[in-house]
Order: structure tokens, then sequence, then C-alpha cells
């Protein structure tokens, strides 16, 4: 028997599942299998058939043609990271009737439920194991408000994989996000930073409930991976987690034992801008085949538009915005500057900002110019350093604020600057007297 008929003609040992669309389901239920039959050869047919509803695109059907909508080779330009769309399609996934794709609704998913909650549970729990625990997971003693959390992600857990089994993907996946919330609550609850500065009891409460939590993270690390699988590799890689330990189970089971060290943590996903949204639906909301004529462009205001986008551009890369934020205001930047006119598009390239259409130029003096330096790509790993002195930067701002001892500030302040030096030269910020001459 070929390597492929042990497949397709296998049908005691072969269990075929099938995913597609709803309009495709008559032919795969009956044509084709009808057809296999008809042959007399013992072919593997289809035991279930998972078919699907439509999806549509603000209210309206997905079309290439129109330019309606954003399809893969499109949403890889976003910048949007692909985790993101994975997860808003399968929790969007028309299971049990059409569904609708809006950049508001996606924008909405990253923010609350990926950035806000998800996030935000185990950026909380593993910056906490780091500054107050050493970066190591402490000894879990439970009393019963541990077990009643933990029945609770019993219960979701249960969840997840029955929805899995059934295949309803998108059921199954909101119990991950069950799960980070009530995450939070019980990080809430149990108030750890309070409980660090109690008595030595106190503190070793504080260190089994922020051993839970990481511990908890762990098992979201995994339960995320058919789903968001960059992510869970990235979470995973935070928690410096064994690759024995990366295992499925059907409770709460605590993966990291105690004394496993955590890698560094820093934040797994930045807000979503509404201006990023706007300039979006502009972009992927396709050309109406009724207009006979484009409107005028008004060049004067088009140019004010530009000119402070620029500035916005300028003011993100000095705050040190993270690389997504930038990388969408800067997409809008240049989607307004393509819109002028030809001979507007070369001066804006020549650097005349903000010259109003009409007014002559001055005649440019010749001289010997340097060639221009190549574009810097932010590659993933320069996007996860910036997170990470993002991240650090914060530590020592929250450190300060907190009269920490000099001692402890000068050690985090050395992590930061050692992690700037590991930037490209372009990227790494300027000595603060370099920006104090620029103020004078």
């Amino acid at each position: 028997m070929k390597d492929w008929e042990l497949w397709w003609k296998n049908p005691e040992n072969v269990t075929l599942t099938q995913f597609m669309a709803k309009d495709n389901v008559p032919f795969h239920s009956v044509i084709f299998p009808a057809s296999l039959m008809g042959t007399g050869d013992n072919w593997t047919l289809v035991n279930t058939l998972d078919g699907i509803d439509w999806l549509q695109y603000e209210g309206t059907k997905f079309s290439k043609s129109r330019g309606t909508g954003v399809f893969g080779d499109q949403a890889v330009q976003t910048g949007i990271p692909c985790d993101i769309f994975r997860c808003y399609l399968l929790l969007n996934r028309p299971e049990t009737s059409d569904t609708n794709f809006t950049w508001d609704s996606l924008a909405q998913t990253n923010n609350n439920i990926l950035l806000n909650n998800l996030g935000n549970f185990v950026l909380r729990a593993l910056t906490f194991c780091k500054n107050s625990f050493a970066a190591k997971v402490g000894k879990i003693t439970l009393n019963s408000d541990d077990e009643h959390f933990i029945a609770l992600v019993d219960g979701h857990l249960a969840t997840y994989f029955k929805n899995f089994e059934d295949r309803m993907m998108s059921r199954s996946f909101e119990s991950v996000f069950a799960i980070s919330k009530i995450g939070n609550q019980y990080l809430q609850y149990n108030a750890p930073w309070v409980l660090t500065k109690g008595s030595e009891a106190d503190k070793q409460r504080a260190e089994s409930v922020i051993s839970v939590a990481t511990n908890v993270a762990a098992l979201l690390s995994v339960i995320i991976s058919p789903f968001m699988p960059t992510m869970s590799k990235v979470l995973q890689e935070q928690l410096n987690m064994p690759d024995d330990r990366k295992l499925f189970t059907y409770n709460f089971v605590p993966l990291l034992k105690p004394g496993h060290t955590i890698g560094m943590p820093f934040p797994l996903f930045s807000k979503m801008e509404d201006a990023s949204v706007a300039s979006y639906k502009a972009k992927f909301g396709g050309q109406d085949s009724s207009a006979t004529a484009a409107p005028a462009i008004n060049t004067e205001s088009l140019q004010k538009e530009i000119e402070k986008q620029g500035n916005k551009v300028r003011e993100l890369k000095a705050s040190k915005a993270s690389p997504e934020t930038i990388k969408s205001e800067v997409a809008i930047l240049l989607d307004l500057k393509s819109k002028l006119p030809p001979e507007l598009q070369q001066k804006q390239g020549k650097g005349s900002k903000g010259k109003q259409a009409g007014k002559p130029e001055p005649k440019p003096q010749s001289k010997v110019q340097n060639p221009p330096k190549p574009k810097l790509e932010i590659t993933p790993e320069i996007a996860a350093l910036q997170s990470q002195i993002e991240a650090q930067g914060a530590k020592v701002r929250e450190l300060k604020g907190s009269g920490a001892e000099k001692s402890v500030i000068d050690a985090e302040v050395k992590v930061l600057l050692d992690l700037k030096s590991k930037l490209p030269e372009e990227l790494r910020p300027q000595p603060s007297g370099k920006k104090n001459k620029k103020k004078k």
C-alpha cells in the first residue's frame, strides 16, 4: 500500500473530518462520496462534515475585484501580528450563522480581550514573580480560596476540551479568556503586592499566590497553542518553560515546579489606536463602481494633514512608542502623501513639508549629498527587545516613584542600559545632553 493509500483507502483505521463553507456541503456530503462508492474501491469516506456559514466584511461581501476586504497578502502589509488576526477570526468564526468582520471589533478584541485581559494577567503574574521572588517559582500552599479558584479553572478547562472535540472552535477559545479573566480577579482579590510588605506568613502567602498565577500562565501558554501558536511560543519563552512540561492536562496541574526560574517578562500585545482603525477602513473599503469621477483634492488641507501626521510620527518615535504603533501611524502618513498630485509628492520627498501649492520654491544650491542610509528593518527580535526595554523602563520608573533604595534602582538601571546597548545604533536613544540642546 502506498503512503497516500494509508489515509485515503483505509476506512477501517481512518476517521475523516472535513471543514468547508456551507455552499460546498451538498457536493462533499452526497455527490463526491457517491462517485467514490461507484468506483468499487475501498475509499475512505467522510465521517464528519463541518460546514460553516459565511464571513462578511463590514456588512457586505468580500470582493477582490472591487478591493473590498482585507486578504492574506494585505493582512501582512498592515503590520498587525498574524496571531491577532487568528484570534479575531476564530472568536468570530461563523459556526451557527453568518458573522461580520469589522475593524472596530478587531480593535476591541485586541485591546479588551488580548491586551487588557490575557496580556494583563500573564504580565502581572510574571513581572511580580521576577521582581519580588527573584524570578523563581515558590512553594504552593493552597487554602480554601485557592481551591475555589482552581475549581473554576478546571470547569473552564472541561468546557474548552468539550467544545474542541465538538469542533466549536470559537466557544473553545472563549474558555481561554475566561481563565485569564478569573486569573486577574484572583490576583486582585489576594493583593500579593500588599502581602509582601507584611509579616513572614504574609510573604509566604504572596509567594504561593504568585506561584499559582505563574502556573496558570503556563497552562494558558499551552491551551492557546492551537489558536495563537506564535504568542504561545513567546509566552513559553518568557516562562523559560521546558519542552517536557508543555503538556495538555484536563485539570489544573502546576507545570512549573518550586525553584523553576522564569525568563524576562514583557508585554505580549500593544494597543490598536483609533487612527489606525480609520486608516484600515479607508484603505480596504473598496471602490464604488458607480462613481464617475474622483472628488477634487484640496491640496492645502491635505498638506496640513500630512504635516500634522508627520509631527505625530516624530513624537511617537521620540517617546519610544511600540514599533506596531509607529508602523501603523507611518502607514497613515504614507497613505496621505499618496493622495497628493505627483508634482507635490516629489516636493514632499525633498522635504518641503507644510508648503502651500503655488508658492515659488527657492532654487536648490548644488551640493554633494551623501547616499541615503538603507532603511532599518524592524525584525521580530528587535521588536521584542524594544518591548523588553519598555517594560524595564517602566520598572525603573516605578522603583524611583516608590522611593526604593538607590542600590536597587542602580541595579535595574544597569539592566536597562544593557538592553538598550543591544539595539542597532540607529534605534538607540540619544544622550540627554543632546536633547537639552535642541530645546534651547
